[in-house]
């Protein structure tokens, strides 16, 4: 390895991609890179590592309940591959105790550690089989947070991986901020020499990518180190990093932690880490219930329980003291709920109309109303239809029922109101008046 690459005096910061003054530039370079999906596709888990770092802690009962939940919704093929934990607090270890001793095959207990020897005296404590490493890539870190040179750094890296080889535990280096790292300086440097001691060691070291503030993009003709697809093409084919061993962890600072992500697996990249709910520092990780529908689209399998997102979402809610915004995608109580009259006459005819797919199969949610001025007749006989348990289009709009509903709430809204009407308020008027026959 050229000594510059690991002896250069300045950091490399990449002014002219990241101003700091301005949002980040995208530079591109023309050249692109092919598709290559990874075989094995699967989603890894930190909703108790890096998700507990935007919440309060969970407690270990919590953990537990939340970690039952992932292992359903992962399904007997392992889906949810992994899960990994704090080990710093009796509660960190509490918790690693309790899932483990569920015996799950999946998600497999797994750990993270900064890369400090004695951080790694937790791990063999723990007795995990594979261990995240902290070893920051991009020279803001190195030189800005932990005043060190390339060089320094890579030894102190090098050290607890050749302590957890040693003792037989997997090393998972996590690669942070790689999205601003020098790839060609240290980035793949590194990752060969990951990839030597797989060989010399007959076990193999795995590396996160990790978009710490979510810079990535899936522009497979835009420069490094911001592109995803040249990343993970990079690591596969010039560290020779085999599927199996790569991972993507990324962040939605840019609204990008979704398509990022599934943009990682379409390039070779086998594993995606993400947490329940999108949980995770600033604007949150990669959502896992957003990888489960992406992977049952991309593999055509159906061999998770999905019914488990809802329980995760009812949990949030009614224990951890968590209101999901109503908007967010599968979990929010709008997600299924529609409120234009015109799309709620479609859906009384098919809900296959404006539904994505059978949402009370899969969630448990059958498709909502919404009851507002834009509602109309068809969205009253719709909720006056799933309020009484009748088939989509029973009732026609002259309906009596559906007629004295429609009445009151053009009246509310012409005397100012401004809020949903609530099937409280519908129930009670509902039960004032006569029945439709």
């Amino acid at each position: 390895m050229p000594a510059s690459t690991l002896d250069n005096e300045e950091p490399q910061l990449f002014r002219e991609i990241f101003p700091y003054s301005a949002p980040p530039r995208i530079p591109f370079d023309g050249v692109r890179v092919p598709p290559s999906p990874a075989a094995d596709p699967h989603i890894t888990d930190t909703t108790f590592r890096d998700g507990q770092q935007a919440r309060a802690p969970y407690t270990p009962e919590e953990i537990v309940h939340l970690f039952d939940l992932l292992h359903r919704l992962g399904g007997p093929a392992g889906l949810i591959r992994q899960s990994e934990f704090f080990l710093y607090t009796e509660r960190d270890r509490a918790a690693v105790e309790a899932c483990q001793d569920r015996g799950y095959r999946f998600p497999e207990v797994t750990a993270w550690i900064r890369a400090k020897t004695e951080d790694f005296t937790l791990v063999k404590a723990a007795g995990v089989r594979e261990t995240g490493i902290l070893t920051s890539c991009s020279d803001y870190h190195i030189f800005k947070k932990l005043h060190l040179t390339r060089r320094q750094a890579l030894e102190n890296y090098l050290r607890v991986v050749d302590a957890a080889l040693a003792e037989g535990i997997v090393p998972r280096c996590h690669f942070e901020d790689v999205t601003r790292a020098d790839i060609e300086g240290f980035v793949l440097p590194f990752a060969r020499l990951l990839m030597e001691r797989s060989r010399e060691s007959g076990i193999q070291v795995k590396i996160r990518l990790c978009d710490t503030l979510g810079y990535g993009v899936g522009y497979d003709d835009a420069a490094l180190p911001r592109s995803v697809p040249k990343l993970v093409h990079a690591l596969r084919t010039r560290a020779e990093v085999p599927e199996a061993a790569l991972e993507w962890h990324g962040h939605n600072d840019f609204h990008h932690g979704l398509p990022n992500a599934v943009t990682a697996w379409h390039y070779g990249c086998g594993a995606i880490n993400g947490t329940l709910l999108g949980f995770g520092e600033r604007t949150g990780n990669t959502p896992i219930e957003g990888l489960v529908f992406e992977w049952m689209g991309l593999t055509g399998r159906g061999d998770v329980d999905t019914l488990a997102i809802t329980e995760v979402a009812r949990y949030a809610g009614e224990q951890l003291s968590y209101r999901i915004p109503p908007m967010t995608p599968l979990v929010g109580e709008q997600s299924h709920v529609t409120a234009a009259g015109i799309h709620l006459d479609g859906l009384r005819k098919d809900a296959e109309i404006y539904s994505v797919f059978d949402t009370a199969k899969l969630l448990g949610k059958p498709p909502g109303v919404l009851v507002t001025d834009k509602a109309g007749a068809a969205g009253i006989a719709l909720w006056l239809e799933r309020e009484q348990g009748l088939a989509a289009g029973s009732l026609g709009k002259d309906d009596p029922a559906v007629r004295r509903l429609l009445a009151w709430v053009e009246e509310q809204y012409r005397e100012g109101r401004v809020t949903a009407v609530s099937d409280g308020e519908l129930r009670a008027l509902l039960a004032k008046e006569p029945q439709s026959t």
